[in-house]
Parts: C-alpha cells; structure tokens; sequence
C-alpha cells in the first residue's frame, strides 16, 4: 500500500538569455589593459616585443603563432589605446584558438579560473587532440565533482556531506563556465568572482589540505591530519571527486588561478604551483573517505514538511512516511518510521492539507536521508496558497491515498 502523491512544486526553468555576455567580446572602454595582458600571459600567449612602455606585441600559444599577433597596449595614456584594444578584441574573437576564447570569457565575466590536467595513456588519436568519449567524460564529471564538493563547503565544514546542502551548492555550479576538454587532458572552469569566488578560495585550500595530508599520511602512517583538513574544505566527496580524477591515469594536477580584475582573496597566496596527485595516493584518499563516511555523527533536528508518500503494511501499527523537507535540515527529502499514533497524526495533518513538525536524529547512513527516533509529530499551520497547493496534490492522487490509509 502506497501513496506518491506529486506534492512537488515543479522546479523553475532557468531563464536562457538571448545574448550571454561571454559570447561576445567586450567593449574596448570595458577593459583594463593590464588585466588583457596578464590574461594572455596566464593563457599562454608569448610576448614578443613591442615599443617599451607603450604597447606589446603578443602571439598565441601552439606551432605557427608567430604568423597572428596582437597589439596590447599597456595603459590608455596614448590616444590611440581603444584603438588597439578594439582591434586586438575583434581578433581574439575571430580566432578559433581555445586560448583566445578563454581571454574573451575571463574578460566579459571576471572569474577565477580553475584548470585540471591528466596524463592519461596516449591513444591511437591523441597526435590530432582527440580522445575517447569516456576519457573526456571521466576528466568533465570528476571536474563537476570538485567544483560540487567546494561548494558544499562553503555552506558547511563537514567529512561528509551526504544530501545535505546540495540544492544550494548545486545552484552555485550554474553560474559556472567551463572550456572544452583538450584531448582529455585539459579542462578549465571560470567561476565568477561575483557569487562563486567562495567556491574556489575553498577548493584552493582544500586541495593543498588534502595534499598535505596525504604526505603526512605517508610519512608518518597516522591519519590525523585528514580530520585538521576537514575545516579547510576536505571531505569525502573531494576525496571520491579526486580518485575519479586520478584513476586510470599516470598523475593529475590542479590548480586556481585568482581574476586579475579582482585582485588576490584575503589569505590566499598570488601565485601557487598545481597541486599534483598520482595513482599512489589513491590508497590513502580512499582511506579518508571511509574515515570521512564512519566519523560523520548524526544531528538531531527538528523538520518541518509536507507529507508526500505514506505506507504500512496494514490498518494498525507503525507506517513509514516521507517528508518534502520545508525547514529545520538542509536536505530535499527525509524518510522515517512513526508509531500508530504519531503516523494517524501525519494522515490527518495530509488530509487537511497541512505540514508536520517531527523531532530525531538525521542520520549520516544513506546521505542524511533518514530521520531516526522520530517523534512528536504535530501539524503546522500555513499560508493559504501553500495550503491549496496541498490539498491539489492530495486530490489529484486521493485513490491510491485511501488505499493506503488502510483504516484509518
């Protein structure tokens, strides 16, 4: 006997805009010359004179990029500075190079950047650039994983975040931009500094923690310093993000790189090497991801929800319920087991189209998605609109409802 009443809002569409900013180049008036400077270097573009003092010369990263060059100037204290901005903007957004499509995205939105590198075996086609499918996707969803596994942190510093907070984090990731993944092997992220620089201060420290942990680890056998890392941002999903990184290759690296146009975050340091991983630290991440998952202590909460599914196995006894989580715990969803009384209680409050207040404890087994030694459960009043929204989703699923509300 069950009941799956939709009870869920549908989730809003995310508006497309007709002309996104990093599509197009900027205007010349937009730009600080020495920001598309240092763009270009951080980007791989080689300087190769130019009047001293007054502009430079630039030409881009790969075999033949002496036959294109830019002309930067290094200040708008020469009239004919827009002049050469303009110019040098229209061929970055001409030119089919990565490279330059990198400096126009991090000029229309100041981001930090992110960039990964595998070494993975070479393939039969890896002198054109080419590589398989799942090479790619591997180095895309393990990148996803870090950005995700930073974001969490900055909404809390845990081992182990399970559900908790992904919506939230998750909403992060959207403002994020990424390039294509070369061969497999490169990828980068620019993650705004207006709303996502959060994230990247956290994956920088939390990278260099884990590091450090990991030659701690070595060196010494003890585990200790995972759990100082966890206040730095570690935790087992950075943990399993980096496994899926380095597995199946001969080393990874990563490393952040500030915006120019925003200036170096409070405690980070201006420049930093990559921080390297290779096949035989997989053995201790492994390890500190299991510590991660088995030390995360369950918290006690009180939730408040709507009741969207209900079922026991027959009129009397107890019954398990689902709870949309409206307040009280930072996940979409809980499940848990009530008594007769309490759960009669939790019929009737989704009758009437009501949410309930319940206390336990959030347990971290299966992601902080079930709620243990539920408790005093009441209903709670609402507004009316949310009210109405309620009692449609009970009506629209009233038949197998009664079903399942047995005797009751």
């Amino acid at each position: 006997m069950t009941h799956r009443p939709s009870g869920e809002p549908p989730r809003p569409v995310r508006p497309h805009p007709a002309e996104p900013a990093w599509h197009r180049p900027p205007e010349p008036a937009d730009v600080d010359p020495a920001v598309l400077g240092a763009l270009l270097h951080r980007h791989g573009w080689q300087r190769r004179g130019g009047a001293a003092g007054r502009y430079g010369r630039w030409t881009p990263p790969g075999p033949g990029g002496a036959a294109t060059s830019l002309l930067v100037p290094e200040s708008r204290a020469f009239p004919d500075s827009d002049d050469l901005l303009g110019e040098a903007l229209q061929a970055l957004a001409r030119s089919q190079a990565p490279a330059a499509r990198e400096v126009l995205v991090a000029l229309a939105v100041p981001s930090d950047e992110v960039h990964w590198w595998r070494d993975v075996p070479a393939g039969p086609a890896a002198a054109v650039g080419a590589a398989s499918w799942a090479v790619e996707e591997q180095l895309r969803g393990a990148a996803r994983q870090l950005l995700l596994a930073a974001a969490l942190a900055t909404r809390a510093r845990a081992g182990y975040h399970g559900a908790r907070h992904r919506r939230t984090a998750a909403a992060v990731l959207e403002s994020v931009l990424v390039g294509s993944a070369a061969g497999g092997r490169r990828l980068t992220a620019f993650t705004p500094v207006a709303g996502a620089r959060p994230l990247a201060v956290r994956l920088h420290q939390a990278l260099y923690a884990v590091r450090e942990a990991i030659d701690y680890q070595r060196a010494t056998g003890g585990m200790d310093a995972f759990d100082g890392a966890v206040e730095a941002g570690a935790s087992r999903e950075l943990t399993e993000a980096l496994i899926a990184l380095v597995r199946g290759t001969e080393g990874a690296r990563i490393a952040v790189a500030w915006a120019p146009a925003a200036g170096v975050p409070e405690g980070c340091a201006a420049t930093a090497e990559p921080v390297e991983f290779s096949p035989g630290d997989l053995t201790a991440l492994r390890a500190a991801g299991a510590r991660y998952l088995r030390e995360e202590p369950s918290v006690p909460v009180s939730v408040t929800g709507a009741v969207v599914r209900l079922r026991r196995s027959g009129p009397r006894g107890e019954g398990s319920v689902r709870l949309r989580v409206l307040a009280g715990a930072e996940v979409p969803h809980v499940r848990l087991t009530l008594a007769e009384d309490d759960y009669r209680i939790a019929v009737q409050a989704h009758l009437v189209g009501l949410p309930v207040r319940v206390r336990g404890r959030l347990e971290s087994r299966g992601g902080f998605r079930r709620l243990t030694a539920a408790r005093g459960v009441v209903p709670v009043e609402v507004d009316e609109s949310e009210r109405d929204r309620l009692m449609k989703s009970l009506y629209e699923n009233l038949d197998c409802f009664e079903d399942a509300c047995g005797g009751d």
